[in-house]
């Protein structure tokens, strides 16, 4: 499989703050990741990079078959999806839900004079179809409960059909029953021979759905371990990145975590 995203040797300074350091990375067609670790671990810098929103200090980011630093990031961006919490408050509260995935095609937020193809507005509901929002089609987007909400903005994140979809935490905030109910629209993400590549940031075990593949662990901007999610997501290595007993359980096809013993200094 070809890859997708290259990570060699990056490293990711702020001053004299050192937020990823020495990362090597492959990502290919057909994958789907987790990335897991603490605050500060390095988790949503490594998302900008892979969204070609920031530029390594040192080492090299391949995206998509382009080199960063020697490529338009303006032409490799609209390729890659991102759903973040950035974005929600961009989006209009009175827009209506077709509109904001819609507007996605043009890579702008709220609608204005665009016109669009009659290929656009069918993509548009098919995936509000797809992410089963489809009956909020005519809602305006500030009466959605926070679980729809997301289901939106992964929505329009598909919008321009993208080879890379990024998901930077997008259980935060919701309850059990929204979060559950992303899990399974996840799941069926996952599941879809059609869907892009995927990467997905959480903290927490229970947020991963079924069908993920890979897992990258972090801890302080490093690598703890990283490979097949069956091979890799064990106590021992979960243990490392948090810097605390834990002890991993998985049934049914989902992941959860508890500790089993005195937390370490």
């Amino acid at each position: 499989m070809a890859a997708v995203a290259q990570l060699w040797g990056v490293s990711v300074r702020r001053g004299d703050a050192v937020l990823l350091e020495d990362i090597d990375l492959t990502i290919r067609e057909g994958e789907r990741w987790v990335v897991i670790g603490p605050n500060g671990a390095g988790k949503t810098t490594l998302l900008t990079l892979l969204a070609a929103q920031s530029h390594p200090s040192t080492g090299r980011v391949n995206l998509l078959g382009e080199t960063m630093g020697r490529v338009d990031v303006f032409e490799l961006r609209p390729r890659i999806g991102v759903c973040s919490s950035a974005i929600s408050p961009r989006i209009p509260g009175y827009e209506r839900v077709r509109d904001v995935v819609i507007s996605a095609a043009y890579g702008v937020v709220g609608r204005w004079r665009e016109r669009y193809e009659a290929a656009d507005e069918a993509r548009a509901d098919d995936l509000l179809r797809r992410l089963r929002v489809d009956a909020l089609a005519r809602r305006t987007f500030g009466t959605l409960s926070e679980g729809e909400r997301k289901r939106v903005e992964i929505a329009r994140a598909l919008m321009a059909d993208p080879e890379l979809l990024l998901l930077d935490e997008p259980s935060a905030g919701l309850d059990l029953a929204g979060r559950e109910t992303l899990v399974a629209t996840l799941a069926g993400l996952c599941a879809d021979p059609s869907a892009p590549t995927t990467v997905l940031v959480t903290h927490h075990l229970e947020e991963i759905p079924p069908g993920i593949t890979h897992v990258l662990l972090l801890r302080r901007g490093r690598e703890v371990a990283k490979g097949p999610l069956s091979a890799v997501l064990n106590d021992d290595n979960l243990s490392r990145a948090y810097a605390m007993p834990l002890a991993i359980a998985h049934q049914a096809g989902r992941w959860s975590a508890r500790s089993s013993g005195a937390v370490s200094g």
